[in-house]
């Protein structure tokens, strides 16, 4: 079976990455051909880069960062899930892609993002990166509305508003990986 990661781009107390990524994950698990695991930059917790080679040489002198690389290669393709940070994503999520190269290269991506406006300025900056790496974007990325002051209970009743979008993405990481 092939594997997704879902990484989760925010490290902030108190987050909302994390509510939309398990969200995510259960409309994901649907999935009879591909596995998708939540993938914690909070639990990975890299330095800001600190690595004296290019990524590109793949010549880690990090144990840390050797640790990174070996869990993106095992992953067939990636979900980043981030909120939007002052029209951009956060840089937690720079600095984790940033430690590494061809790692990326070719791997399947989506983005989905969230914000008051749906996070729409950051995907537009993220796509700028995942094209640089040449990853190979979805058709489907998901921008989600989300106010900061929503509770718990009212950010997971607009999520369930995007369960067919959330259903297009399954299909489009299962036809792309088949």
């Amino acid at each position: 079976m092939k594997k997704v990661g879902i990484i989760v781009g925010s490290v902030r107390p108190n987050r909302r990455s994390m509510q939309v990524a398990n969200w995510l994950k259960v409309q994901l698990k649907k999935s009879t051909k591909v596995q998708f695991d939540i993938i914690d930059l909070k639990e990975v917790n890299l330095p800001m880069m600190d690595e004296p080679k290019i990524p590109y040489l793949g010549l880690y002198v990090h144990e840390k960062t050797r640790k990174w690389s070996e869990l993106v290669q095992s992953y067939d393709g990636f979900v980043f899930v981030f909120p939007q940070y002052n029209w951009g994503y956060p840089a937690v999520l720079k600095n984790a892609i940033d430690y590494l190269g061809k790692e990326w290269q070719g791997k399947p991506v989506s983005l989905v993002t969230f914000g008051g406006h749906g996070g729409s300025q950051a995907q537009i900056a993220m796509k700028l990166v995942v094209t640089g790496l040449k990853m190979a974007a979805l058709p489907v990325d998901l921008q989600i509305n989300l106010l900061p002051d929503d509770s718990t209970a009212t950010a997971d009743r607009k999520l369930n508003t995007y369960n067919t979008q959330a259903a297009l993405l399954k299909t489009a990481f299962e036809n792309e990986l088949s």
